[in-house]
């Protein structure tokens, strides 16, 4: 059972790197409780509190979230408590307790006093018990461990996948946003052509005062015009990084790192667009999709 749990754990899904996993369980005279807590982290940070007497079972418990982990500043939190006296032996020290005896009854025959001497008493006096802590079965507890861990680590990998999915949504919408966005851009940028041509023939037309005016001249400055401020391979490389993006969010293994890089690609289109945007509607636009880049880039900062 345990070995599914951790299949499950392993699955490559898109999962935010914040989650929380707690599992406890009482096995074999031990109340074993785990706890898993992670946070953003460019890389797997693991570190741990398990107790002095229980450090060997660490790098074994590192290795089994390691199986279902493979980004996020990780912290795990053991607390193993005997609740059987197990861990424990007791031994009457008999040589002590019959040098008390001997000692009390002289010394009640020395001094003419009633020898009452009861085991109970004599129990109370010191160094009549050995008390020695049991050696631990090492397989045993991290059986143990290792059963109530792979529970924890079920419910934190669940835990975060709920927040990867919410993290998916809001991706996706912002990135169908964009990508309306960049459908205004390919609508408005014909205008400012169009716009440009006609600016230029009205001032033509104010400095030669009703003389004639080039038509050819008008349209090859209007082409250069269009050519220096075309954005036609920006918008398509945009619209490719898109439909990558929300493909690797879609997709069946870790992305974090990748998405990062798209995102970076996204953006430096966005710039060029801007930087050769002639149009104050066209500079709006490219605002607008910079602000909900920066939110998906602050989004996937959170994915494993």
């Amino acid at each position: 059972m345990r070995k599914n749990i951790i299949q499950k754990a392993g699955d490559k899904v898109l999962r935010s790197m914040t989650g929380y996993g707690r599992a406890q369980q009482i096995l074999n005279g031990r109340d074993i409780l785990v706890e898993i807590r992670s946070v953003n982290h460019r890389y797997y940070e693991y570190s741990s509190r398990v107790p002095r007497t229980y450090s060997y079972i660490d790098e074994k418990l590192k290795a089994l979230l390691k199986n279902g982990i493979s980004r996020g500043k990780v912290e795990v939190s053991v607390t193993i408590n005997n609740i059987e006296g197990k861990d424990t032996e007791i031994a009457i020290n008999k040589g002590a307790a019959e040098g008390y005896v001997n000692a009390l009854r002289s010394i009640a025959d020395e001094l003419g006093v009633e020898d009452d001497i009861t085991l109970s008493k004599l129990m109370k006096l010191p160094d009549i018990f050995n008390i020695q802590k049991t050696p631990d079965d090492e397989e045993q507890v991290w059986e143990d461990v290792s059963k109530v861990a792979s529970e924890a680590i079920q419910r934190f990998v669940e835990m975060r996948q709920v927040e990867g999915e919410r993290l998916k949504n809001d991706i996706t919408e912002k990135a169908e946003g964009i990508l309306a966005m960049v459908g205004k851009v390919e609508e408005l940028s014909p205008l400012t052509v169009e716009n440009y041509r006609n600016r230029l023939y009205k001032k033509l037309s104010e400095v030669l005062e009703g003389k004639d005016i080039d038509d050819q001249r008008v349209l090859t400055e209007a082409a250069v015009f269009a050519e220096k401020i075309a954005v036609d391979e920006e918008t398509v490389r945009l619209r490719s990084h898109i439909a990558q993006l929300e493909s690797m969010i879609s997709g069946d293994e870790a992305v974090g790192r990748k998405l990062d890089f798209i995102v970076q690609e996204m953006n430096r289109e966005v710039n060029t667009i801007g930087s050769k945007a002639q149009d104050l509607n066209i500079t709006k636009v490219v605002v607008d999709m910079k602000a909900e880049i920066e939110k998906i880039r602050e989004q996937i900062q959170n994915i494993e």
